[in-house]
């Protein structure tokens, strides 16, 4: 009885990126920049990623509507839109999942010229 628990508690969905911050090339203002995160769940059951939180709405954000199973891999698309987004730009990408840490963290880095 206590091994099946155990057994139990071991199970976890892991989000496994390869590139977690990806840094984009100078950029003129008003370009649209779209990257791809690719991941792996290398996880013993499924992963959901129950919605995601960014810092403005200048960050479109695509997840997987399915759940991964482990071993399957998944593709999260991002787009930033560098209108009136001036110089430096750090954003991050909150991923609220059913993973140990329960949210997960994509980021990306810009530096945007002005016109």
């Amino acid at each position: 009885m206590i091994f099946i628990t155990a057994l139990g508690f071991s199970q976890e969905a892991v989000f496994d990126v390869k590139y977690p911050v990806v840094k984009f090339p100078k950029t003129k203002e008003g370009i649209k920049r779209n990257y791809v995160y690719e991941f792996v769940n290398s996880g013993t059951i499924p992963l959901e990623i129950y919605s995601f939180e960014v810092e403005c709405s200048c960050t479109k954000v695509s997840i997987p509507k399915e759940p991964i199973k482990p071993g399957g891999a998944g593709r999260i698309e991002v787009t930033f839109d560098t209108k009136e987004r001036l110089y430096y730009q750090d954003r991050t990408i909150y991923l609220n999942t059913n993973t140990k840490r329960k949210r997960e963290k994509l980021r990306f880095k810009i530096f945007v010229e002005p016109k």
